[in-house]
């Protein structure tokens, strides 16, 4: 190599080689960061939508039992006692 100044010397070879270096293993930790962080914010997601997708079913299952109870009440049945109920005679 030479080393009047105009060239790349072999220190300077050197530095440009550990700095390449350092900065791929920065890049790939930065990398590896964002996966971890996009892992963890997909579990919390799908957490999330199996507790809506849970209560949906229970409010789906509280709304087929009022339909049940809807009809019960509009019934004869269900209209004598809702009136005994309210005191009606």
């Amino acid at each position: 190599m030479r080393k009047n100044g105009k060239g790349i010397t072999e220190e300077k070879a050197k530095r440009i080689a550990v700095g390449a270096t350092v900065a791929g293993v920065l890049l790939i930790i930065f990398l590896v960061i964002i996966m971890i962080v996009q892992f963890v914010s997909m579990g919390v997601k799908s957490a999330q939508n199996r507790e809506l997708e849970e209560r949906i079913a229970d409010v789906q299952r509280r709304i087929d039992e009022g339909e049940k109870d809807l009809e019960w009440y509009q019934s004869g049945e269900g209209l004598y006692y809702l009136a005994r109920r309210m005191g009606k005679k």
